[in-house]
């Protein structure tokens, strides 16, 4: 697995992917955090990352399943999965070997935003007035998103060897996943009855929870849950290629 992870963060490094995730990342949350006068938190009178923390999900939708398309589909395009599945590791240590290679680089994009807390941390009036807790557990919430939102894109990629196909499904599956269930649960059918149920399926009820400060445990068992339905699905997905 770490032959595998070590292999594609070298392929990342080496070429402009990293810098290019990294870069763009930073410059949408920054320009929506300092620049756009709408969103700006220089135009607000309390010390927070809100903003961060809300422009996080939509660039991940995009961004994540970018990067996440060449994973497996690559692979099949170039006719190397097949020489790939003769090295000595089983499907589970190849897809774990990708899976963890992309959210390291995820997490890199997200490291420099530290800058960010920082800057407020100064600018808050009494310095320091700012709520940390709300802050980590945002921190630990985003973190969680970009996983899940990396099983989905490694999926994603597994199905299909034209990465298009999987950039869109990938993003497209995102965005139901964070965001359709919360506005589901506002239809009549489910409002004032099932809409709590409805809305704890999606991300974004517990993405919401943990942004609060609320590290629960029905939280974390929902993403690890999230996660590892997905790698399931992708093992199962490429155990059908290969019958194939």
């Amino acid at each position: 697995m770490k032959a595998v992870m070590w292999k594609e963060l070298r392929s990342f490094l080496s070429s402009l992917i990293a810098y290019l995730v990294i870069s763009v990342f930073l410059v949408m949350t920054g320009l929506f955090m300092w620049v756009f006068k709408d969103t700006s938190l220089l135009e607000y009178n309390y010390a927070g990352l809100e903003q961060l923390f809300s422009i996080g999900p939509l660039v991940f939708t995009f961004l994540i399943p970018a990067i996440t398309m060449k994973s497996f589909s690559e692979e099949h395009q170039q006719g190397t999965i097949e020489l790939l599945a003769t090295k000595p590791l089983t499907d589970t240590q190849i897809i774990l070997g990708k899976y963890f290679a992309n959210l390291i680089l995820v997490l890199l994009a997200i490291l420099p935003t530290i800058i960010y807390y920082y800057s407020v941390y100064q600018l808050g009036s009494p310095k320091g007035n700012i709520d940390t807790g709300a802050v980590v557990g945002s921190y630990i919430g985003l973190i969680f998103l970009a996983a899940i939102f990396i099983a989905i894109g490694i999926w994603a990629s597994s199905t299909s060897s034209n990465q298009i196909i999987s950039f869109i499904l990938a993003a497209f599956l995102c965005f139901v996943m964070h965001w359709a269930f919360s506005y589901l649960s506002n239809l009549s059918i489910f409002f004032g009855t099932w809409d709590d149920l409805v809305q704890k399926i999606g991300i974004n009820y517990h993405y919401n929870a943990m942004s609060k400060g609320k590290i629960e445990t029905q939280n974390l068992v929902y993403f690890v849950s999230v996660v590892c339905g997905f790698i399931w699905l992708t093992h199962v997905s490429l155990a059908k290629r290969k019958w194939a």
